[in-house]
C-alpha cells in the first residue's frame, strides 16, 4: 500500500490538500475522482507494507472469500491487476487492514514482472504450500480461474471440519483442564495436611504414600523448577516439530487420526 500526498479542487472550486492510499498513481486518481475531486498534483509520501508485513495474519474466512471473489473475476475474463485491484477497494479498511496490505503487496509484485504464485509464496503466513503450488499449476495450464474456485471450496472444507474437531474437543479439554486444577489443589492443600497427621504417627508409610507426599514437598517448595521443566518441554517439542524430521513424524501421525 502506497501513501500519496494530493491537491486538488473540490467541486466548489475550492483547492483542498490530504492523503490517500493506494495500490499505484492511476488508483490514487481513480479513488480521489470517484469523491468528486480534480487532481492538480500526487506525491508519493510513503509506503506501509513493508511495515505491516510482519504481522500480517489474515482470518481464514476473509482468505476464503477473497479466493473466491477472484476465481469470478478472472472467470468473467478480468485481469488479474484488476481483479485484485477491485479486491483491495472492496475490502474494509479496518475490519480486513490485513487483507488489504497482502493485496496490495502482491498487486504491486504482479504489476512489477513477477508471477502470481511467486507474489504469493512472498505471504507464507497467509498462503500455504498448497495453496501456492495450485495456482502455480493453473497459471502453467491457463486454468487458475478453475483452480481458484476449487481452492475456495478446499478451504471452505478445511474451515468445516476444524471447526467440528474444536467442538468435538472442547469438553474433553474442560475437563482435562478442571481435573488438573484438582489434582493441583490436592497436592498443594490436602496432601500436606495427611503428611503431617501421618508425621505424627511415627511409623513407616507405604511407598505410593510416600511418593506422593514427597511430590507434594517437591510441587509446594521448588515449584519453580516444574515450571521451567514444562517450559523447556514446550519449547523443545515446538523446535523439533519446525524440523524436517519433525514435519515429517508430525505428519505422519495427522494422516494416520480417524479424523482425516
Amino acid at each position: 500500500m502506497i501513501t500519496f500526498s494530493y491537491q486538488a479542487r473540490d467541486a466548489a472550486g475550492r483547492i483542498v490538500s490530504g492523503v490517500q492510499e493506494a495500490l499505484n498513481e492511476d488508483n490514487a486518481v481513480t479513488s480521489l475522482m470517484s469523491r468528486g475531486l480534480m487532481v492538480l498534483s500526487l506525491q508519493r509520501k510513503a509506503t506501509a507494507s513493508q511495515s505491516r508485513r510482519k504481522s500480517t495474519t489474515v482470518k481464514e474466512t476473509d482468505l476464503v472469500l477473497f479466493t473466491r471473489q477472484l476465481s469470478t473475476m478472472i472467470e468473467a475474463g478480468i485481469s488479474l491487476v484488476q481483479a485484485l485491484t477491485a479486491l483491495y477497494e472492496q475490502a474494509d479498511p479496518k475490519r480486513q487492514r490485513a487483507l488489504r496490505a497482502v493485496i496490495s503487496d502482491i498487486t504491486a509484485r504482479v504489476q512489477g514482472g513477477e508471477t502470481f504464485h511467486e507474489s504469493l509464496a512472498k505471504h507464507p503466513r497467509v498462503f500455504n504450500r498448497l495453496f501456492i503450488s495450485m495456482v502455480k499449476a493453473g497459471e502453467h495450464g491457463g486454468l487458475l480461474a478453475e483452480i481458484l474456485d476449487r481452492l475456495a471450496g478446499f478451504l471452505e472444507a478445511s474451515a468445516r471440519l476444524r471447526k467440528k474437531i474444536k467442538s468435538a474437543m472442547t469438553y474433553p479439554v474442560i475437563v482435562v483442564c478442571i481435573a488438573i486444577a484438582i489434582t493441583t489443589f490436592l497436592i498443594v492443600r490436602v496432601v500436606p495436611i495427611f503428611g503431617e497427621i501421618f508425621a505424627d504417627f511415627g511409623a513407616k508409610l507405604p511407598a505410593p504414600t510416600q511418593f506422593l507426599i514427597d511430590v507434594s514437598d517437591f510441587v509446594r517448595g521448588q515449584w519453580y523448577f516444574l515450571i521451567l521443566g514444562i517450559g523447556g518441554a514446550i519449547f523443545g517439542i515446538r523446535t523439533f516439530l519446525r524440523s524436517t524430521r519433525g514435519k515429517q513424524l508430525w505428519d505422519r501421525w495427522k494422516l494416520k487420526l480417524p479424523v482425516f
